[in-house]
């Protein structure tokens, strides 16, 4: 039996499922989360939500969802205990990405990235695939799913945004997967997604980012500062990326009470997740690919309680110092 029979198989047996993002679930998540729900929906789950935690904030992915009319759900919102099934996309930790409390168990799990193997009643995680969305691709053409114009532009956006636009590391499968859905998909749809505009407070976060890099040889850290807008540091991590000779970039900076990361890496002889592991693990949760990753550390493990400036002069002393050194001893 093929990976996706077993997936049809145990949803077959359900009458409810909740599909549970990852906090500031971005395109490759909410693809996922909707390709799971067209499953269900094929296997006559009667009752199916997608949840998430935290808060959409890129302009991209609220754009996503908009246009592409993503009913979803807020988690704290979401009684999970209740459904049949919990799954989780593009995730497989509890209580590392979600706001859901470690000790819940999923019975689905589906993702690409690498980390301790998760006791699921179905569990499929393949770090050596690019996006979570390549594996749902080929599940709903296992199981001869009707391709829908709004299934296909989502998941053709999801492999672009996660992977092929950037080049970070897009394996064959991601190529073939959106060469897959490519005639289903409504280009003119991923043209406006491409156009959604930056909100004021994100193009601030990546002006603060560029004007307070620290560079050392070939690797930069920026402080985006204070912010609401959490995804300004993956979208500054990215533009910093361009600077000339540099190829490995770690952008930080303080939202919602904590301390958010966010890295790239272009440098094939830099591991990027175990970088931000060995520089920041005894701090909070982080971890990655090889050329991308991200974490949330902890306010009162790094600095102590002061007023905003004090705390970033504090943030400004210790994380480019850890960076710097897990680079030097991964060399």
């Amino acid at each position: 039996m093929s990976r996706a029979a077993e997936l049809a198989s145990l949803l077959a047996n359900a009458d409810s499922l909740v599909i549970v993002c990852h906090d500031n679930p971005d395109p490759d998540c909410l693809a996922s989360a909707i390709a799971l729900e067209t499953i269900a929906d094929q296997q006559a789950v009667d009752d199916v939500t997608i949840a998430y935690g935290g808060e959409i904030s890129h302009q991209q992915n609220r754009a996503f969802v908009r246009m592409l009319d993503i009913d979803l759900r807020e988690l704290a919102e979401t009684a999970v205990e209740e459904y049949d099934l919990l799954a989780f996309v593009d995730h497989s930790q509890p209580g590392a990405n979600t706001e859901l409390d470690g000790s819940i168990r999923p019975d689905i799990v589906v993702d690409h990235h690498p980390g301790p193997l998760i006791d699921a009643a179905y569990a499929d995680v393949r770090s050596e695939y690019g996006a979570t969305a390549t594996i749902f691709i080929e599940y709903l053409d296992d199981l001869d799913v009707e391709w829908t114009t709004r299934l296909a532009s989502a998941l053709l956006f999801a492999l672009h945004r996660e992977r092929l636009d950037f080049l970070r590391e897009p394996t064959r499968r991601e190529y073939e997967a959106a060469l897959a859905v490519y005639p289903y998909a409504d280009l003119e749809t991923l043209e406006q997604l491409y156009g959604s505009a930056f909100t004021p407070e994100t193009i601030d976060a990546i002006g603060r980012a560029i004007a307070s890099r620290e560079r050392q040889n070939t690797s930069l850290v920026a402080s985006v500062g204070t912010t609401t807008e959490t995804d300004a540091l993956p979208q500054a991590a990215d533009y910093l990326l361009n600077l000339e000779g540099v190829d490995t970039v770690l952008a930080y900076g303080v939202v919602d009470g904590a301390i958010r990361l966010s890295a790239r890496s272009i440098d094939p002889n830099v591991h990027i997740g175990e970088t931000l592991r060995d520089g920041y693990d005894e701090l909070g949760s982080v971890g990655g690919h090889h050329d991308m990753a991200g974490g949330r550390l902890e306010l009162d493990r790094v600095a102590d309680f002061g007023d905003d400036d004090d705390l970033l002069e504090t943030l400004d002393d210790r994380l480019p110092r850890r960076f710097f050194d897990a680079i030097h001893d991964g060399e």
